[in-house]
């Protein structure tokens, strides 16, 4: 069962508040609230003029929000940066924050749907306003679509076969259940039973919260929304995440194909080549922490 209220174990917390190099009367935006832990750090070190705008779409994460006039709260996702600052009047700002993990109360909390540890309903949505859950990409979603994206997003290695087994015997109502899908699942699960599953609802998250485009559509105001040498600090949990942030802080597009418009210069270039990761005690304590990336960057002015 899941603690009351919202907890999480907030990763690579002091490595990411020092890289935006925060300055006390300056205007940061924590781009995933979360369980508030970067938005704490961040406050500590901000003056009374300075100025906190933090976003999460997920409606629990805020439960716990503290008692910070500074603090100004957005509950939408984070691509609409720029809609929101623009709102509340910052344009540019200082630093920006995003940390793309899910948090450790979505994990545990069994009727959110994320975890292969509980039975609950196939939901998986980070903001439950919105319409599409697991269950119904599993059950509505073409043979061709789903095993792209148990192909593109959970690097499922018998894609192809998981897609046609799933349209095979979702007939009847298809599943509901965390248990159920596991169940369903069992014929054609390779390799580890556990990583297999694993993949395959990271695919149905993503795909659930659209979470590589809000992530494009981020990183891309991101860029236009940091005043001249503003940082820029992003924690990524896969290979996937990681590849946009990274392609994008070093050439101005989403990878190496180009599937973002070539800019002659890019918006933002790295404050340090390689990405920040976990120390061996930091994943001890938080075996989460394990797969986390930071990379920061600044303006390229």
């Amino acid at each position: 069962m899941a603690e009351p209220g919202f907890y999480h174990t907030t990763v690579l917390l002091q490595e990411a508040v020092d890289g935006l190099a925060i300055k006390p009367d300056g205007v940061y935006v924590d781009a995933t609230f979360g369980g508030g832990g970067h938005s704490r750090a961040i406050l500590n070190q901000l003056g009374p003029a300075g100025k906190l705008i933090a976003f999460d779409q997920d409606a629990d994460a805020w439960k716990n929000k503290p008692d910070d006039d500074r603090l100004i709260p957005v509950t939408e996702n984070f691509k609409y940066l720029r809609r929101f600052l623009r709102l509340h009047g910052h344009m540019e700002v200082d630093g920006i924050l995003a940390d793309l993990g899910v948090s450790s109360f979505q994990f545990d909390t069994a009727e959110r749907g994320f975890s292969i540890r509980f039975d609950g309903p196939l939901d998986m949505r980070m903001d439950i306003r919105s319409e599409l859950t697991a269950a119904k990409v599993l059950q509505t979603y073409s043979e061709l679509q789903l095993h792209q994206l148990f192909e593109q997003y959970g690097e499922v290695r018998n894609s192809k076969q998981l897609a046609k087994h799933i349209v095979t015997h979702r007939k009847g109502g298809g599943v509901q259940s965390i248990e159920g899908l596991k169940a369903m699942l069992g014929p054609v699960i390779r390799g580890n039973p556990m990583k297999y599953l694993a993949q395959v609802f990271q695919a149905l998250r993503i795909e659930v919260n659209d979470e590589l485009g809000a992530l494009k559509e981020f990183l891309a105001q991101a860029a236009v929304s940091l005043k001249p040498g503003g940082r820029l600090c992003v924690i990524t949990f896969h290979s996937l995440e990681d590849r946009i942030v990274k392609h994008y802080i070093k050439r101005g597009r989403w990878d190496e194909a180009g599937e973002y418009e070539e800019q002659i210069k890019p918006p933002l270039k790295p404050v340090i080549p390689k990405p920040i990761e976990p120390t061996d005690e930091e994943t001890k304590r938080n075996p989460r922490a394990r797969s986390a990336k930071l990379r920061i960057a600044t303006t390229n002015s």
